[in-house]
């Protein structure tokens, strides 16, 4: 109980001051991760008490579920249709020579892990998070094909990363049930079982609002809540047929618009708010966990945090871009600004689940907690600065680099915040 009243205390603390910190390079999951550590270290009785990794996973599952949902329903089409090739980059080449290089970092930083105990960490930390890089895609300073790109791949890679780190678990044989089937039975399954569910929920379910808004049958709040039903709707479809949840949230949210158009600027009011508060009960709960852990970590956990935010983000980004004619200072801004954070808490306590308490889970959970820990604090207190030198660089660039062609399209959106913000 002691535990939920300092969380509720500081939801409402956070929000008397949210719109001042919007304004600094404090986060929302800076504050609450360092709550949560804070709240270990001043309630003695808390290290005794346990944490149910159960009910901490389906939080998280659904906090996810919403912010995908979210973020997909406000993502341009018609912008996609023009930078497909940068997505599609990141999430084939650029993903995949990630977990190829975190996996090589683990074999050499963590000598005690086997070759699929690697590909199991390298799975883990291979997405980035949606909802610590959305000060990312939300500002009108980075451009639209940078935001979008980054965005797509936020949503997706989480999802592509399941088949891997459950493939990696079974020829680990740490999975409860035993050795599974083939990557690719993974992949129709946990993708193209996703595909289907988020089609087919995103367009009936957008059809049916954009009919009933048409007919004008449904209030705003009506509104609001019929879109929270569509991505909790892929919770349990997905778990039904055994998709991915999280692909199918993110396709739904993009199949939604054909149907109703106006679903990512009137009615996602409801599924962002609700889904941050899950967020942000995550990001508390993890501060709590990684506080329990402290004197566990050791400076090879340290390290391999470092690598995997750097070498093992950017140098893929980096591969994966060559041949689009973006800047060098477009490319570095796009590899590091990969945060690991809830997707990546997910992974973890998906692994958890399935291991049987081998040798190797201290050090995968360990490595896991490092990283998102030092990635929650580093693009947090990055991102702002970042965003304005990546402006003044993309201001003083030479004339007809690819970023440049949307340039106006930037400061019009700008102005048009800015106009909104005034009035509210």
């Amino acid at each position: 109980m002691d535990l939920l009243a300092i969380f509720i205390t500081l939801v409402f603390g956070h929000s008397l001051v949210s719109g001042r910190l919007e304004r600094t390079i404090i986060t929302a999951p800076i504050v609450f991760t360092a709550g949560g550590m804070l709240a270990f270290l001043f309630l003695p009785a808390l290290p005794q008490r346990p944490v149910s990794f159960e009910a901490f996973l389906r939080m998280a599952e659904v906090g996810l579920v919403l912010l995908l949902f979210t973020d997909a329903s406000r993502t341009d089409l018609g912008v996609l249709k023009n930078i497909r090739n940068l997505p599609v980059r990141l999430l084939s080449t650029g993903m995949l020579v990630t977990i190829l290089l975190g996996g090589l970092g683990a074999l050499v930083v963590f000598p005690e892990l086997s070759l699929w105990e690697a590909g199991i960490l390298a799975a883990i930390l291979a997405p980035t998070d949606a909802g610590l890089g959305q000060i990312i895609v939300n500002s009108p300073r980075v451009p639209r094909k940078i935001r979008q790109a980054l965005n797509v791949e936020a949503g997706l890679n989480d999802g592509l990363s399941v088949p891997f780190l459950l493939f990696f678990i079974a020829l680990a044989g740490v999975g409860a049930d035993g050795p599974r089937a083939s990557l690719t039975q993974f992949v129709v399954e946990q993708l193209g079982y996703g595909t289907l569910v988020g089609v087919g929920i995103g367009l009936v379910g957008g059809w049916l609002l954009g009919a009933a808004h048409a007919r004008k049958f449904i209030a705003q709040s009506g509104q609001q809540l019929g879109v929270v039903a569509l991505p909790l709707l892929c919770v349990l479809a997905s778990e039904a047929v055994g998709a991915s949840m999280f692909i199918a949230a993110f396709v739904a949210g993009l199949a939604v618009q054909v149907g109703f158009k106006e679903a990512g600027r009137h009615s996602v009011e409801f599924t962002e708010e609700w889904g941050q508060l899950l967020n942000l009960s995550v990001f508390f709960l993890f501060g709590l966990l990684v506080a329990r852990a402290w004197d566990q970590f050791k400076p090879t956990l340290v390290l391999y945090a470092l690598l995997s935010l750097t070498v093992v983000r950017m140098l893929p980004v980096a591969v994966a871009l060559i041949g689009t004619g973006l800047s060098r200072a477009t490319v570095l801004f796009m590899g590091w600004f990969g945060p690991r954070g809830l997707a990546s808490i997910v992974l973890g306590l998906v692994y958890l689940e399935h291991q049987t308490h081998q040798p190797s889970e201290p050090t995968i959970r360990l490595a896991m907690m490092a990283t998102v820990l030092l990635s929650i604090f580093a693009h947090g207190l990055t991102a702002m600065p970042g965003i304005n030198a990546y402006a003044r660089r993309l201001e003083n660039s030479r004339p007809g680099v690819p970023e440049q062609e949307i340039a106006e399209t930037n400061i019009t959106e700008c102005t048009t915040i800015s106009s909104t913000q005034t009035k509210r």
